[in-house]
């Protein structure tokens, strides 16, 4: 190919932008072994979220605005994706994780290891690479609601993390006898916590998801301080008294530089199977006034539904078992919200490291 037909090529390409970074994706490297053979051309076009969800779109645009270049008699695209880094460790904890968010609520009882499951797997599903980390040492219950039943194995000295329906799991419920309880102090936390992260063969991952325990306390604080999250996402109820202790969650990760990167209302609402009524069972509305309030987009709102109960219970999550589901649906329109927030967060960081720049 000329230096004439390349020019033309990628100034033609100039012209498609990104729908919510608003750049041109030669600006921001999404092009990738653009090549000409007579008057075919072939490219690869890659997204920065394997969920994006106007992947459609961004082809649609980069075919017509090639398919106008003179001399263009057909268009190749093939779609890929290459999640960006928002995070840079220091201690080799995690080094080939991209993004790290953590969710988390202030209390108990709000659905929170639920909505993590679920959300990580709808990200697994848009084909993301993908771990959950269950941080809820004194209750937790990932496994169970993921329905494995396997240990991890170790591997020079490493811990492998237990891969299932496409995620990389790991938890203290792997270690524990059925109904030990978990007596630690804050000291023995810490320990844990770091073991789980930097002892944990987690390999490349585009993003981390880590459930928090109910609260504000040592494991929160603990991953603040060794690990630099992306973020965190915040899981309430409608009802007053769980909005009281979300906000305090939300208070806390401001205090430790922590970016709120959205809300998400679970049991917002009841449609009955028989009538199609809808009843807001816990009120309404909470969970958009707690974005509002911190600034933060609401997600999503999640029925309060029994196949998303049934899931969890069975070891069947929702997203996976019912994948047309109205919860299913819900949960991935909420992975695609928020692996866009993340993308957009990440190049806005990105620009302003460069501006800073001497």
């Amino acid at each position: 190919m000329s230096a004439v037909q390349q020019a033309s090529l990628i100034e033609a390409l100039r012209a498609v932008k990104d729908p919510e970074l608003h750049v041109d994706i030669v600006s921001l490297g999404m092009i990738e072994d653009l090549r000409v053979e007579g008057g075919a051309v072939s490219l690869t076009v890659n997204l920065t979220t394997p969920g994006c969800p106007l992947k459609a779109q961004i082809e649609k645009d980069v075919r017509d605005a090639l398919g106008k270049v003179p001399g263009v008699g057909s268009v190749q695209v093939k779609m890929g994706a290459k999640v960006r880094r928002s995070i840079e460790t220091t201690d080799n904890l995690i080094p080939e994780v991209a993004n790290v968010v953590a969710i988390g609520s202030g209390k108990g009882g709000v659905g929170k290891s639920t909505v993590s499951v679920n959300l990580a797997l709808a990200f697994a599903r848009s084909g993301a690479s993908v771990g959950l980390l269950d941080a809820d040492v004194y209750g937790p219950n990932d496994p169970q609601m993921l329905g494995t039943k396997l240990k991890p194995e170790i591997q020079d000295r490493k811990i492998l993390p237990v891969t299932v329906h496409g995620l990389k799991l790991m938890s203290m419920a792997f270690f524990l006898k059925e109904d030990e309880p978990v007596i630690w102090r804050g000291p023995m936390l810490h320990g844990a916590i770091k073991q789980f992260l930097g002892d944990v063969q987690w390999g490349r991952l585009d993003y981390l998801f880590i459930d928090l325990p109910p609260g504000t306390g040592d494991v929160q604080l603990t991953l603040s301080q060794v690990i630099p999250l992306t973020g965190a996402v915040l899981v309430t109820t409608p009802q007053d008294v769980a909005l009281l202790d979300v906000r305090k969650a939300a208070a806390m990760f401001r205090k430790v530089n922590v970016p709120i990167l959205g809300v998400i209302e679970n049991m917002s609402y009841f449609n009955c199977p028989h009538c199609g009524e809808r009843s807001e069972i816990f009120s309404h509305g909470g969970g958009r006034k707690t974005a509002e309030a911190n600034d933060a987009p609401l997600l999503g709102e999640i029925p309060l539904d029994i196949r998303v109960r049934q899931g969890g219970d069975d070891g069947l999550p929702v997203v996976v078992h019912d994948p047309k589901s109205g919860p299913a649906l819900a949960f991935r329109d909420m992975a695609e919200k928020l692996a866009a927030i993340i993308s957009v967060n990440t190049y806005r960081k990105f620009q302003s490291e460069v501006m800073a720049r001497p």
